[in-house]
């Protein structure tokens, strides 16, 4: 009995010690690596509608690439600490202007280029706020962000007098990212691991009931003595 309320007692530590990896882990890298943040305007729609959730991946400014949706805070251009959200047209060195051809058929060019962008409101690469013409250098450690709505969106093109409208990547907070999964597995991950605790104090009471009854003393039969 005393061997099996060891192994009992083994398999509740083993099994705690899982549990408490799985979810504090998960929920440390919510907490560092993930962020949710609520849509407040119609600058990337149809992208991304007014009060959609985007759950978005931490990362660093320097680790973006063209085409990502990115969430920033530059409060000294918005005059709100809030995120705002928006998609990297040019990172730095490149040479960003708009715009060839009219209407749906305009597009920008990115280093003489120019850019397919599928996910515009309308298909207008150009429109908005009466914006002309623009032919910009996007400096090093900074990117250039269009709205994918181009006639509401308050982006790059409203601050080119400041070096060509571009954004510092310190300002950037993270990439978004389309995908449940990232955040469905961490869920996961912190579910199970409550579990595995949970399962890990049963077996823990199971190896203390086992000690418990191998130290009970066991009793002794009776020495009847039978007649000769």
């Amino acid at each position: 009995m005393s061997g099996a309320g060891r192994r009992l007692g083994v398999a509740a530590v083993v099994v705690g010690l899982l549990g408490l990896v799985l979810g504090l882990g998960g929920l440390a890298y919510a907490r560092v690596g993930l962020g949710g943040a609520v849509v407040s305007s119609e600058s990337m729609t149809p992208t991304y509608e007014p009060g959609d959730r985007i759950f978005y991946e931490r990362t660093d400014g320097s680790e973006v690439r063209r085409g990502d949706v990115v969430l920033l805070s530059a409060p000294d251009r918005y005059g709100f600490d809030a995120l705002v959200v928006k998609r990297v047209i040019g990172v730095g060195g490149d040479r960003v202007a708009c715009c060839t051809g009219t209407g749906t058929a305009a597009r920008v060019t990115v280093n003489g280029k120019p850019i397919e962008e599928p996910y515009l409101k309308g298909g207008e690469a150009g429109d908005g706020f009466g914006i002309p013409a623009y032919d910009v250098r996007v400096p090093e450690g900074r990117l250039f962000l269009l709205g994918d709505n181009r006639g509401n969106a308050r982006d790059s093109r409203a601050f080119l007098d400041d070096r060509g409208g571009s954004f510092a990547e310190s300002e950037i907070r993270g990439r978004a990212s389309d995908s449940y999964a990232v955040p469905a597995l961490i869920g996961t991950a912190i579910m199970l691991g409550a579990v595995l605790v949970l399962v890990a104090v049963g077996l823990g009471i199971a190896a203390r009931v086992v000690r418990r009854r191998g130290r009970a003393p066991v009793p002794v039969a009776p020495n009847w003595h039978l007649p000769a």
